[in-house]
C-alpha cells in the first residue's frame, strides 16, 4: 500500500526545508524529498536580518562580511562600508542546507532522499509520486510509490515539478552560475584580498552580462561568475578571476555549476493542487543574483498559503503565495531588473556603474536596502539624488551641468 501525506515538498534547499519545517510544525503529514547529492553553486550570502527572521544561529555563519569591494573593467576600485547597520553573513550551502533539512525532519517532516520521477493527477485531485531513490545505496532500493494532497515545487531553476505540471512556456530567463570552492590561504595572504569583505566584479571579461565574485568563506573563498551568455567561457573566466585575486595556486575542494533565475514567475500555482516556489519560482534578485533570504521567505509563504489550501480544500488560496511575496519585493525585484538591463550591457556602462557606487547617497541606500529587504523610504531627497546621478553618468553629463 502507497504511503500517504498531506504535502510533498520536492527539493531540500532553503525553500523546500522551510516549508516542510512550517507544514510539520502546523501538525501536517509531510514528505521533504531530496536526492542529497549535489550543492548548489552560491555565493553564500544571507543579511544579517535573516538570522533573526529565521532563527538561523551564528554557528551556521562561516564569516561576515562587514563591506563590499566593487571593481571596474579598469581595475578601479570602490569601497563600499556597511557600517553599524548589520552586516553580511556568510553561508556554506554543504553544511547549511543539510541543517535546514534536519530542522524539518525535527518539526516532523519525513526525510526521503530520493529524486521525482513523474506526477499523476487522480480524479479526486490526489497525487501519486514516482520516486526514485538516490544515494548510496540507492540501488539496493524499489522504486517508491506516495500519495499527496499538495505538492510544493521547490526543486530549483531546472524544476521537475515545473516540467511535468506546468506548460513549458512556464520558464523564468536566467543566468548560467559557476564557482569554485577553494581553500583560504594561510600565511601567503594575497594583497587586495580581506576575509571580511566581499569582492564584486563588474568586467565583460569575467562576465559580458552578470558579474564576477570571490566572497570570503572563513577556511574556503568562493570564486566564481554569472552568464546568460552562450559560448562565452566560464570555466575560463572563473580561472582568470582567480589568478587576478592572487588565489591561482589555492587548492580547490569542489566546483558547482547551475542555472539561476532572475525574473518571478506571473503566476507559480496550477490552481488545484501544485506550488512552485523558491528558484523554481524565479524568486532569485535580478542585477546581485541573491537569492537565498528569498528562497527561506518563499518557503514560508508556500506553507502557509498550502496550509490555507488544505483547510478550505480549495485551490484558489495557493495563489496567496506570490501575491504576498510580490506585494512586499516586487518592486525592489524591478528596480534592480531595470539595473541590470541598463548597467551590464557592456564595459563602458559597467565602468559608469562602479564610479556611481563611490556616492554616499547610492552607498547608503543600497545597504539599507539589502539588510532590511524593502526599498527605503525615509529620505525621498536621497533618492532623488542617486536619480539625477545615474541620468549624469548614463548621458555622461558633466558634474557642473548637472
Amino acid at each position: 500500500m502507497r504511503k500517504s501525506y498531506d504535502v510533498a515538498v520536492i527539493g531540500g534547499g532553503p525553500c523546500g526545508a522551510m516549508a516542510a519545517e512550517r507544514l510539520g510544525a502546523m501538525g501536517y503529514g509531510v514528505a521533504l524529498i531530496d536526492p542529497g547529492n549535489r550543492i548548489k553553486p552560491c555565493g553564500g550570502a544571507i543579511p544579517s536580518r535573516a538570522l533573526a527572521d529565521f532563527g538561523i544561529p551564528e554557528n551556521q555563519l562561516v564569516a561576515r562580511a562587514n563591506a563590499a569591494r566593487i571593481i571596474a573593467p579598469s581595475g578601479r576600485t570602490i569601497d563600499m562600508t556597511i557600517g553599524d547597520i548589520g552586516y553580511v553573513g556568510m553561508v556554506d550551502r554543504a553544511g547549511f542546507d543539510p541543517y535546514l533539512r534536519l530542522r524539518a525532519v525535527d518539526a516532523g517532516a519525513e526525510l526521503l532522499t530520493a529524486k521525482l520521477e513523474t506526477i499523476t493527477e487522480g480524479a479526486n485531485g490526489e497525487l501519486a509520486l514516482t520516486l526514485q531513490p538516490t544515494g548510496a545505496e540507492a540501488s539496493n532500493k524499489p522504486v517508491t510509490d506516495i500519495v499527496v494532497r499538495r505538492v510544493i515545487g521547490a526543486d530549483g531553476a531546472n524544476s521537475a515539478v515545473r516540467r511535468l505540471m506546468f506548460p513549458s512556456s512556464r520558464r523564468p530567463p536566467y543566468v548560467f552560475a559557476y564557482h569554485e570552492i577553494v581553500e583560504t590561504p594561510v600565511d601567503d595572504i594575497p594583497d587586495g584580498f580581506r576575509a571580511d569583505r566581499c569582492d564584486v566584479i563588474y568586467d565583460g571579461r569575467i562576465s559580458p552580462d552578470f558579474y564576477g565574485w570571490v566572497f570570503p568563506h572563513g577556511k574556503h573563498i568562493s570564486i566564481g561568475s554569472g552568464t546568460a551568455v552562450k559560448g562565452h567561457g566560464i570555466r575560463e573566466a572563473t580561472a582568470r578571476l582567480r589568478q587576478s585575486a592572487g588565489l591561482g595556486d589555492c587548492r580547490v575542494i569542489r566546483r558547482e555549476g547551475a542555472p539561476l533565475p532572475l525574473k518571478p514567475m506571473r503566476r507559480w500555482d496550477n490552481g488545484r493542487n501544485v506550488l512552485l516556489a523558491g528558484d523554481a519560482a524565479g524568486t532569485v534578485a535580478p542585477s546581485s543574483g541573491e537569492g537565498i533570504y528569498y528562497a527561506m521567505l518563499c518557503g514560508r509563504l508556500a506553507a502557509d498559503a498550502m496550509h490555507r489550501s488544505l483547510a478550505s480544500n480549495s485551490g484558489k488560496p495557493l495563489a496567496d503565495a506570490r501575491r504576498t511575496f510580490m506585494h512586499a519585493h516586487g518592486r525592489v525585484f524591478f528596480i534592480l531588473g531595470i539595473m541590470q538591463t541598463i548597467w551590464y550591457r557592456n564595459d563602458r556602462l559597467r565602468e559608469k556603474f562602479v564610479a556611481m557606487c563611490a556616492d554616499p547617497d547610492v552607498q547608503r541606500l543600497t545597504w539599507e536596502s539589502y539588510l532590511n529587504k524593502k526599498l527605503v523610504r525615509r529620505d525621498p531627497l536621497a533618492h532623488l539624488r542617486v536619480f539625477a546621478k545615474d541620468l549624469a553618468q548614463l548621458f555622461g553629463i558633466p558634474a557642473g551641468q548637472r
